[in-house]
């Protein structure tokens, strides 16, 4: 099985949070609704920072921080 990227722009928001859980509450306390969304196996962080308007470099940091994953 391929390791998975958080970085990776086609993961799906799913097995974002099924990988890194704890990243979730990135999500959450942006007053994103994406944890626990039905649509989550078909987003990715590009399509949450568009619906939401965020800065996906920024997005992309904090995801990280809250995994403990080291940027690229």
């Amino acid at each position: 099985m391929p390791k998975t990227n958080i970085d990776d722009p086609d993961l799906p928001l799913s097995h974002l949070f099924e990988r890194w859980p704890a990243a979730g509450a990135v999500f959450l306390n942006q007053g994103m609704l994406c944890f626990g969304c039905p649509i989550a196996p078909f987003h990715t962080v590009i399509d949450a920072c568009l619906e939401y308007n965020l800065d996906e470099d920024q997005f992309r940091t904090r995801l990280r921080e809250a995994a403990a994953v080291p940027a690229r």
